[in-house]
């Protein structure tokens, strides 16, 4: 068994299709299909059952599929200790970033960090908080910056972030002109809200319920600046963090304390027991010494 045949595997499990990955890879669907085969029978299962349209995953084939991630974690962690050992001037980073935190704060500190580290290379993607946490877990990134309360068994956690929810209303709204509301009087409003992959929805849903009330969600974004011209345009209210109420420059907007304390605190995560490396670790200090 090769890790190439396992990438291969993997690669058709992603697809669901054996054409469909020969494309991606770009070899010829028979020679794909013979290195999957000469796997199963390496293995003795049948790992996709193979039909017309799609090539799915079997029982056997999950657990394969589980494995072989692992092993490519392994091996890239192998690859990054060796890098290290060699204190190369190069490095790499593989981030995850929600939407809301990456445009409110990242482009400045990755603007000051390429400056300072120009041979470090910063691969970001943008997952809901909840799928950043899963995917630094499963090894898909080396560090992630997510909304806390975090799991500190399973992650090492580094505060970086810590700031209020304000509430957000149109200029003619019944409480524009109030300096704070209690959570129980919105009981009866209309929600702009986010996504359920974003921490902030089970956050605010966690004190909407100890407030006593389910709130009416009208509509769902993942991206602030929408959330905030929907209230404008009296659509609807919203609770958002502070540095994104300092953001907006609209004038049909109000920005109204909520009585309740509650915090917005983001952190940097990697997993517990597992190697970071040196431009991660570089990475680390940079942000911890240059608050956002």
């Amino acid at each position: 068994m090769e890790i190439r045949q396992l990438n291969l595997f993997m690669e058709v499990a992603k697809n669901k299709s054996i054409t469909k990955a020969a494309e991606n890879l770009h070899l010829s669907q028979p020679a794909l299909s013979k290195s999957i085969k000469a796997l199963e029978e390496e293995l003795g299962m049948t790992l996709i059952i193979r039909t017309n349209k799609t090539s799915d995953v079997t029982d056997a084939g999950k657990v394969v599929l589980e494995f072989a991630q692992k092993i490519n974690v392994l091996v890239d962690e192998m690859k990054t200790t060796l890098n290290d050992m060699t204190n190369l001037t190069r490095g790499q980073i593989n981030i995850g970033l929600p939407p809301f935190i990456g445009s409110l704060f990242f482009p400045r500190v990755i603007a000051k960090f390429h400056h300072a580290f120009p041979n470090i290379e910063l691969n970001i993607t943008e997952y809901g908080g909840a799928r950043v946490v899963k995917s630094v877990e499963e090894g898909e990134f080396e560090l992630g910056v997510a909304v806390l309360p975090i799991d500190d068994q399973l992650f090492n956690i580094y505060p970086i972030v810590e700031e209020k929810m304000k509430l957000l209303v149109f200029k003619d709204h019944p409480l524009s002109m109030r300096a704070s509301v209690d959570l129980e009087e919105l009981k009866n409003e209309e929600f702009i809200f986010y996504h359920e992959e974003f921490a902030l929805n089970q956050i605010m849903w966690n004190h909407f319920s100890k407030a006593g009330f389910v709130p009416k969600i009208l509509f769902k974004s993942s991206q602030w600046d929408l959330m905030t011209e929907m209230v404008a345009a009296n659509l609807g209210i919203t609770i958002l963090p502070q540095s994104i109420c300092n953001r907006v420059s609209n004038h049909d907007l109000k920005v109204i304390d909520l009585e309740q304390e509650i915090l917005w605190r983001l952190a940097v995560l990697t997993k517990k027991d597992r190697y970071i490396s040196n431009a991660g670790r570089t990475f680390i200090d940079f942000i911890l010494k240059d608050p956002l």
